[in-house]
């Protein structure tokens, strides 16, 4: 998918480029995206890994990294994760470019629903995500870590 963006000349949305691991881990870091107990560079290597799950990027022409997804499926429900896009282009359409493709990604696997997590004090991208038809879910989401 190649799109155009008014301050960087063309944006094509592809699978991460293991070349550019490295700065969508710092792109993360930058939003406020990594915790100090979660590796972003395994999450980002397991997820390319997977068959069911990869990292789509945002690139400029020049092939720089400009945002990022995550995402992976289990049959029934698609997630996504490490949803980021470059401070300086938040605004600019490319987290929509980046949802609609992982959106198209999921429908092309027959996936019937998509998910996301949003911590519960960032209230300005969950007003992001409600702008594209996101709802609220009413459930709650419980975790346990499988290697303690």
């Amino acid at each position: 998918m190649s799109e155009q963006d008014s301050l960087n000349g063309p944006v094509e949305i592809i699978d991460l480029p293991n070349d550019l691991v490295d700065a969508a881990v710092v792109l993360w870091q930058q939003v406020g995206l990594t915790r100090p107990w979660n590796d972003p560079h395994e999450d980002c290597r397991r997820a390319l890994a997977g068959a069911e799950s990869t990292v789509l990027a945002a690139v400029d022409a020049r092939h720089r990294l400009l945002g990022t997804v995550m995402l992976g499926q289990d049959g029934h429900r698609g997630w996504i994760y490490y949803t980021a896009v470059e401070k300086s282009l938040q605004g600019g359409g490319i987290g929509k470019r980046l949802l609609a493709a992982a959106e198209d990604w999921l429908r092309a696997r027959g996936v019937p629903k998509l998910m996301l997590m949003v911590r519960q004090e960032n209230a300005e991208v969950q007003e992001f995500y409600r702008g594209l038809g996101y709802t609220d879910q009413d459930t709650v989401v419980l975790g346990r870590w499988l290697n303690s």
